[in-house]
């Protein structure tokens, strides 16, 4: 009996503070018995418990949390973002793991940011954003869940393109860099081939200019085409976009003249000295070499008899197959208008000596043309070849010793009376050498 007077003296209490005009918060019993006050976001429903409690059915709590937090439960129906992606999020009740009445600063969320599993929400950290500060998204005074998820709310400052190329920055961009471009150009109108694949997009796209851009060569490289314009527009017809230099076009198809040799590696102005290629330049050699042909046309104009197209020495043409006449010794150190002193066609050259050594021949021609038979090739006075033994007067005894001058004493002279036939000259050289060199010597 004593416990039983004791509730109801408890009972008749609490029902007397409750009509109690000088406590008008206190309104229900469930106020009075609440565990503690709620977090100051809930404050003004703290004396409206039906909202977050249902007497009747304690798990429906769940359900109840969601009616005011709607994009939570948007999230698990649709299992999107962070509660959306939590195993058994649609059975789960939110108090096991945000517990209320602990005061009005109470943190219910209790979000540890180091820890944070950001992989279960809608923008998982990656790249350059798994070292960002959470405040730099995050900022104060705004729920996390309202962070953007979009490139260019963040990015906006640094966003080169000046919104137009949209706002899918992920299009192009990788989260590890903003230089890490995956945008296939191919699809465009213009692929990037060769070196433009290494160009900046602001070499083009001036001032972010982006629609109707020109694809022609000319567009781009106008300074830098040494035509002049005059080989019109289509660069390509040409050139590659490997390089300028790497050409594709064939000379030999389009012209009819082969750039062989050194042509194949000098400059198209070399030849084409005005900006016109349709001018018509001379196809033979001394058309465009006639300043550098050092035989003053004398050998006419087939350059190509005797010089390659790899360069002008040394010669092709041989003089004992194309000239008939083999240079030896001395010959073969002479300039070629030495002898060839006039226009070939017109100066016809005999291949005698006097030919050429008419104006050397101290004889006076009076001894023959045939200068071979006493003279060599490598000097004039070098390597005598006459033997005196097949003149009508052999040197014999202390003769051999004396020098011809002593006795010619000019070029012309000769023995007085009848020169010895070519029969005494045999006879005389198969006289017997021994007898006469047994003869007395002359005192």
């Amino acid at each position: 009996m004593p416990r039983w007077r004791s509730a109801c003296r408890l009972l008749f209490a609490i029902l007397g503070l409750t009509m109690s005009p000088l406590n008008a918060v206190a309104t229900s019993l469930e106020t009075l018995l609440m565990p503690g006050p709620v977090i100051a976001g809930h404050a003004k429903y703290e004396q409206e418990c039906s909202r977050c409690h249902d007497r009747a059915d304690r798990a429906r709590q769940a359900a109840l949390c969601r009616t005011c937090h709607e994009p939570v439960a948007a999230d698990i129906a649709q299992h999107n973002g962070f509660h959306g992606r939590l195993r058994g999020a649609e059975t789960a009740q939110c108090s096991a793991c945000h517990t209320e009445h602990k005061g009005r600063q109470a943190d219910v969320v209790k979000l540890e940011t180091a820890s944070f599993p950001h992989a279960q929400t809608d923008f998982p950290l990656q790249g350059a954003h798994a070292t960002v500060a959470c405040a730099a998204c995050h900022l104060t005074g705004r729920k996390h869940r309202e962070a953007s998820s979009t490139c260019i709310d963040c990015h906006k400052k640094v966003e080169p393109h000046e919104g137009k190329l949209g706002r899918d920055c992920a299009a192009c961009h990788e989260a590890g860099s903003w230089t890490s471009v995956r945008f296939n150009h191919a699809k465009t109108r213009f692929a990037l081939t060769g070196k433009h694949e290494q160009v900046t997009c602001a070499a083009c796209h001036m001032g972010n200019r982006y629609e109707d851009t020109p694809t022609q060569c000319a567009a781009c490289h106008a300074p830098d085409d040494v035509h002049a314009g005059a080989r019109g527009a289509a660069c390509a017809e040409c050139h590659q976009t490997t390089g300028w230099s790497g050409t594709k076009y064939d000379h030999l198809k389009a012209t009819g003249f082969a750039l062989t040799g050194t042509h194949s590696s000098i400059d198209c102005k070399s030849c084409h000295k005005t900006s016109n290629y349709k001018d018509p330049l001379p196809r033979d050699c001394a058309g465009c070499h006639r300043s550098d042909e050092p035989h003053a046309t004398r050998f006419g104009a087939g350059c190509e008899k005797c010089h390659a197209a790899s360069a002008w020495t040394p010669s092709s043409f041989e003089h004992t197959r194309d000239g008939k006449f083999e240079l030896l010794g001395a010959h073969q150190k002479l300039d070629c208008h030495d002898c060839h002193t006039a226009v070939v066609a017109s100066q016809k050259l005999g291949t005698e000596c006097v030919g050429c050594h008419r104006g050397d021949d101290v004889h006076g021609g009076k001894l023959g043309t045939d200068c071979a038979q006493c003279h060599g090739v490598e000097t004039w006075r070098g390597h005598l070849q006459f033997d005196h033994d097949f003149s009508t007067f052999p040197l014999v005894g202390l003769h051999v010793a004396v020098p011809c001058f002593a006795c010619h004493r000019s070029t012309s002279s000769r023995k007085r009376g009848r020169r010895a036939s070519t029969a005494t000259r045999r006879t005389t050289a198969t006289r017997d050498r021994s007898a006469r060199t047994a003869r007395p010597a002359i005192r």
